[in-house]
């Protein structure tokens, strides 16, 4: 299964999830947002999204290092500084948070397997990799940044 590590980006992984998602909820009539309290959690949820990967983007910008998810051997310099204080992957996280509010805005248990799938999907095909080569181009700097920093949060 290597062929599949850092091959697709978690944008699209999470976007062909919303899709499963959209048909499962469209085939089984499922509604979305059968209460308000379900609409504004999962609003909110989507908006803490945003401002994640905002921060995550700026810190990256800033730094002048690559974001490309195929291409992680391109890092430049390893950031730790703002979002990626509480969490060494804000962007999967992010995107993660995405998945997690459209859960939220069906009425259905069964769709909340899709955010485990694309937290597995997205550990082992795109950070675990990912890990392993900044381990290899920052040695002790990374070791010392997971031990003190969390993979998700």
């Amino acid at each position: 299964m290597h062929f599949l590590e850092t091959r697709i980006p978690a944008p699209i992984v999470a976007g062909l999830i919303g899709a499963a998602m959209k048909w499962y909820a469209l085939r089984q009539g499922i509604v979305m947002d059968p209460t308000p309290l379900q609409m504004y959690l999962g609003i909110g949820l989507a908006q803490l999204s945003a401002l994640i990967v905002l921060a995550a983007v700026y810190r990256m910008w800033r730094a002048r290092t690559t974001i490309n998810p195929m291409k992680p051997a391109r890092a430049t310099t390893l950031v730790t500084s703002g979002v990626f204080r509480f969490t060494r992957n804000p962007m999967y996280l992010s995107l993660l948070l995405l998945v997690v509010a459209y859960a939220t805005r069906l009425d259905s248990l069964a769709v909340w397997i899709a955010p485990v799938v694309f937290l597995a999907y997205v550990t082992r095909f795109q950070i675990i990799p990912e890990e392993r080569i900044l381990q290899q181009k920052f040695g002790a700097a990374f070791d010392a940044y997971r031990a003190g920093t969390r993979r998700w949060i």
